[in-house]
């Protein structure tokens, strides 16, 4: 019999997966391709004096759900714009899907970046001429090359890691701009454990 816990957090999954705000438009195999993806955010990032924060994920993926949302709500989005140009592509799409693409070249373009197993959302922050500053893999000890994606930041040292990124990739973001963003994250982390 499941746990009253376990009832709560499939309800939480099934609901983010059914909200219509949450799900990623249908990319049919002709989308942009990677290159085209990163030539506008590049073009975007040079014009706005920003660093860009890549995602690379897939449409069923509920973490990079939760990704998504974080960057739409209201609280955050204003400040992470501010700082960053954001940009996706997908790269774990299933075959058998017809209604959603990996985007083409993504997968090559992902793995050339370091991103190769790291699973969904991989997050890169690029500068304006595209070369890598910071990604989402932290430092672990525990795992055999090292290092461990954090996804979408939910754990405390997740959560530690992204605020890493946004320090590196953003370092004229506020304190206050910072402490936002942690308080967010770590309130959302309750949400989820708690659900």
């Amino acid at each position: 019999m499941p746990t009253r816990r376990f009832t709560r957090s499939l309800a939480l999954v099934l609901a983010l997966a059914a909200s219509p705000l949450l799900l990623r438009a249908a990319q049919p195999s002709g989308g942009p391709a990677a290159a085209t993806i990163l030539h506008r955010a590049e073009a975007q990032a040079r014009a706005q004096h920003k660093n860009i924060l890549l995602e690379f994920g897939a449409s069923w993926c509920i973490n990079c759900k939760l990704y998504d949302r974080m960057l739409d709500d209201p609280t955050l989005s204003p400040i992470l714009h501010r700082y960053f140009v954001f940009t996706t592509m997908d790269t774990g799409e299933m075959p058998s899907d017809h209604h959603h693409a990996d985007t083409p070249g993504g997968v090559a373009y992902e793995t050339s970046i370091g991103g190769k197993g790291a699973g969904w959302p991989y997050l890169v922050v690029l500068n304006p001429a595209g070369k890598p500053i910071v990604n989402s893999f932290r430092p672990d000890p525990k795992s055999k090359d090292g290092k461990a994606n954090i996804g979408y930041p939910a754990l405390p040292v997740e959560i530690d890691w992204f605020m890493t990124m946004l320090h590196r990739g953003a370092p004229a973001m506020s304190a206050a701009d910072r402490a936002k963003v942690r308080t967010w994250l770590e309130a959302e982390a309750k949400t989820l454990t708690h659900s």
